[in-house]
């Protein structure tokens, strides 16, 4: 079976895309759900691109089940887990104690979601590209 790796990560960039489209035309709930993937995909990017399978959506446990090789920043990791505190609640009412996810996402989150996910985002494009 050919190695996905790439396919991954080509994912991963069109996700991040998608979230700055989103953020722009005022969708900050669906930009946060949208960089989660994005960090995601591209985490699992590198698991495959490294031989091994990577479950879960968990961003910053995908990040430190890296082999011991790949040195992951402990920043990283933090930063990691504020995108994973997008991957339900930005979608589903029933996360929050009341109000639509859209109601409580704005431009500071987005911003940061997008800023997050890029930084892995070239983590992982600097560890693929040897």
């Amino acid at each position: 079976m050919p190695n996905r790796a790439f396919d991954w990560m080509k994912q991963a960039e069109k996700d991040l895309n998608h979230a700055e489209i989103s953020r722009k035309s005022g969708d900050h709930e669906w930009a946060c759900f949208a960089a989660h993937q994005a960090g995601e995909k591209a985490v699992k990017a590198l698991h495959l691109y490294l031989g091994q399978e990577a479950w879960g959506h968990v961003i910053s446990r995908l990040l430190k089940d890296l082999p011991t090789g790949i040195c992951v920043e402990e920043d990283l990791v933090e930063k990691a887990k504020v995108l994973d505190n997008f991957y339900i609640p930005a979608r589903y009412p029933d996360s929050h104690p009341e109000g639509a996810p859209f109601e409580h996402y704005g431009p500071l989150q987005s911003e940061e979601a997008i800023k997050y996910a890029s930084e892995i985002i070239e983590f992982v494009r600097s560890k693929m590209a040897g």
